[in-house]
Formats: C-alpha cells, sequence, structure tokens
C-alpha cells in the first residue's frame, strides 16, 4: 500500500511504471477532492489478496493498471482475486498493437497513464 485514505473512492493497483501513473492520478484526483488508494503490486504470484479484498470492500471499485497486454497478467490475478465480490473492477491494459514513441506517449496511446486512470474514477462516480 503506498497511498491510502479512509475517503477512498477507489482502488488502484499496479506495477512497474503504471505505479507511477497511479501515483500522478491520485495526486490529481486529491486536488479535485477525490481520494484513492494505490497498491504497488510488486508481486502478481503470490498476490496480496488480504489488501485487494480490504480496499475492495471499502472503496468498491477497483481499477488494475498494467503496461502489457490484458491475458495473464496483473488484471487477471486481481480479478481472480475479487471472484465473488459485488464490486466494479475496470482493467486498464495494452490493448492496441505496439508502435514507437516515448514513454509517456506510449502510455498515453494505450489509455494507461494518469489521465486514464483519473478518468476511470471519474466515470465510475459519475455513473456508479
Amino acid at each position: 500500500m503506498l497511498v491510502s485514505s479512509k475517503q477512498d473512492r477507489a482502488v488502484v493497483i499496479a506495477a512497474g511504471i503504471t505505479v507511477h501513473e497511479a501515483l500522478k492520478a491520485q495526486k490529481q484526483l486529491e486536488k479535485k477532492g477525490t481520494h484513492i488508494a494505490v497498491i504497488d503490486a510488486y508481486s502478481i504470484k503470490p498476490i496480496d489478496k488480504t489488501t485487494i479484498v480490504k480496499f475492495a470492500k471499502q472503496t468498491g471499485h477497483v481499477i488494475a493498471v498494467e503496461d502489457h497486454y490484458p491475458d495473464g497478467g496483473l488484471g487477471d490475478a486481481v480479478r481472480q482475486t475479487l471472484d465473488g465480490m459485488d464490486v466494479t473492477f475496470t482493467h486498464l491494459a495494452v490493448k492496441k498493437i505496439p508502435q514507437s514513441g516515448t514513454s509517456a506517449e506510449l502510455l498515453r496511446y494505450e489509455d494507461i497513464d494518469a489521465q486514464a486512470i483519473v478518468k476511470a474514477v471519474m466515470e465510475d462516480m459519475i455513473f456508479p
């Protein structure tokens, strides 16, 4: 757990470079009065089920963010952890054909940057 508060509206679970994007999103949202928790999933096997379930219950919205294709990665591990829970699950992952660019350009292109995380949090708040 990197960041959390009693007012968290969502929990973002990220790994690698997307942790930094999640922390940027957390700061942007906090300035708007919206709080989110951020978990660094530095390990998928084993995944920290206890922490994920705790924050899923607390917030009702779990967002997994990863910098590779969705199958077999962080999102699948989180989804399995949430099996049977009544929570909103959003999975931000690489879904387009790769191209060249800077890290920032590629994170934006794949919708896995801070802006995409903020959007995912805000959309759930508008359309619960």
